[in-house]
């Protein structure tokens, strides 16, 4: 796929060919202008294979795309992890499932492919068929291995005793104390990208929605908003307009039912008990909302269909019922004691990963796709959040704070609703002259972002998903250095990573 440099190909997106020689200098360019990697995507053109890098920049919410025509028969790339983690993450995704080769990679260790993987099989390519039968595979996975005096080792998964999926955690621990923690993950790759492949986007909105279960909303409405991007389709403001209240609604059952469960695992069950009796009252408000306490078919492209608009005084209680229940948590000597100074993420390090979400937030950056990217004009100012010293009190009260902002923007776009007024509709979709569409939105973990391709009968040619826990996965271990065993749990579900958004 041929761009002329700076092609406008969608809503405040550009397009821009490059060869392998121009890609460093003119990322970097975009990285110190304030733009960050949304995502990179490996696609097989047939003759040719190609590298999507996607770059977004809060500040002017402009979106640049950088495409690299790759020789088929040896695909290399130059790799950009020197200047950005995430880029050299989504570098050794491309690799494993492409085979498109990083060159000079400072970490080139396979980051999706397992053990029981046959090397030279890469499943995203569309001669690759069906898995080939076991046979010369890659060999154990290249722990990092940390020696010393009493240094032993805990590993963890990834089968675990509860219905969370599987992932492998190695503890390296003097003691009590973590020296070193690796997360090994995508035991469940499941393929989704490809099996958007060839569908109609109409008939793709079911897969979008099975993305990450806790994330309907946020994954379908970015599919969403990407086919309208890529097809020029307007969206009525009323649409929009409901489109925010069910993201809001879906933060709302997510962020209590985290509250609950960090009481928890601190040993406060009632507290628990009262969130978790709370998140049902949410959950049939969902149903009452919707039809599926999941927040499930509402959204197709170019609509929004609600069975009826949720009460603005019963989500009020919630809200007063939350307040009550978060005082008698942080008020909590043994509560508090546990939360504060736990497992610290410092705003230098959130920033070098390229965490997104209440976990960014939470360690001091304005984050939020709501204001950076929005589909509509944001109801409210951006939220300064009162704690944001990145450890497991920072998190959570992060949470609580996003529960009462979020009824409070329930309520604005009702009264908007109600009082007729309708939106400028500036954040509408771009014009229809790539076929190529960017979604954007955040989702209750962080920003989601979608990228579609359309081939020429109109059926997806490809989909590139990126779920916020993929950014935020590698910054579990870095907070966890120093701390103790005991407090992993914790810790993990203070950032409460999803594994389905992560494997794909």
């Amino acid at each position: 796929m041929t761009r002329a440099f700076g092609d406008l190909v969608g809503h405040h997106r550009t397009a821009q060919a490059v060869t392998a020689d121009e890609l460093p200098d003119r990322a970097s360019s975009l990285l110190h202008t304030g733009h960050r990697v949304a995502l990179i995507a490996g696609h097989d053109d047939g003759h040719q294979l190609r590298a999507v890098y996607l770059f977004t920049d809060a500040a002017t919410d402009h979106r640049v795309e950088l495409h690299l025509p790759l020789d088929r028969e040896s695909p290399r790339v130059p790799s950009l992890a020197g200047m950005s983690f995430a880029a050299g993450r989504f570098e050794r995704e491309m690799r494993d499932l492409y085979g498109i080769v990083p060159d000079d990679h400072p970490l080139p260790r396979r980051l999706v492919r397992h053990f029981h993987w046959p090397k030279g099989w890469y499943p995203m390519l569309a001669d690759a068929g069906d898995p080939p039968a076991f046979g010369d595979v890659d060999g154990p996975y290249p722990f990092r291995t940390v020696e010393g005096p009493g240094v032993y080792e805990i590993p963890v998964g990834p089968v675990h005793a509860g219905l969370i999926e599987p992932g492998h955690f190695r503890f390296s621990v003097v003691g009590e104390t973590i020296l070193n923690l690796k997360a090994r993950l995508w035991f469940v790759h499941k393929g989704i990208e490809k099996l958007f492949q060839g569908r109609r986007a109409d008939q793709a909105v079911e897969l979008a929605e099975r993305v990450s279960g806790d994330t309907a909303v946020g994954h379908t409405l970015a599919f969403c908003l990407a086919v309208e991007d890529a097809l020029g389709i307007p969206v009525p403001a009323a649409a929009r307009r409901n489109r925010a209240i069910l993201l809001e609604l879906e933060r709302l059952y997510n962020h209590v039912t985290d509250i609950g469960a960090l009481c928890n695992d601190v040993g406060h069950g009632i507290l628990n008990a009262h969130a978790q009796r709370i998140r049902e009252r949410l959950l049939r408000i969902n149903d009452e909302v919707t039809g599926h306490r999941l927040l499930r078919g509402a959204i197709r492209p170019g609509a929004t269909s609600l069975v009826r608009s949720p009460d603005p005084g019963a989500l009020a209680a919630i809200g007063v019922d939350v307040a009550e229940v978060v005082a008698l948590a942080v008020d909590h000597s043994v509560v508090n004691d546990r939360f504060t100074g736990t497992a610290v993420l410092t705003a230098a390090q959130a920033a070098d990963l390229g965490t997104l979400g209440y976990v960014a937030r939470a360690s001091g950056l304005s984050l939020d796709a709501r204001h950076d990217h929005p589909f509509r004009p944001a109801p409210l100012p951006r939220t300064i959040h009162g704690r944001t010293d990145g450890d497991v009190l920072s998190r959570f009260l992060v949470r609580a704070g996003e529960i009462q902002e979020s009824i409070a923007m329930i309520t604005v776009l009702l009264d908007e609703a109600d009082s007729g007024e309708t939106d400028s509709g500036e954040a509408g979709p771009g014009p229809a002259v790539s076929g190529t569409g960017v979604g954007i939105v955040e989702g209750w973990r962080g920003t989601v972002v979608h990228r579609v391709e359309l081939a020429a009968d109109g059926r997806l040619a490809r989909v590139k998903i990126v779920d916020p826990s993929y950014f935020n996965w590698p910054a579990l271990p870095v907070a966890l250095a120093d701390t103790i065993v005991p407090d992993f749990p914790l810790v993990n579900k203070s950032f409460n990573l999803s594994y389905a958004g992560n494997d794909l």
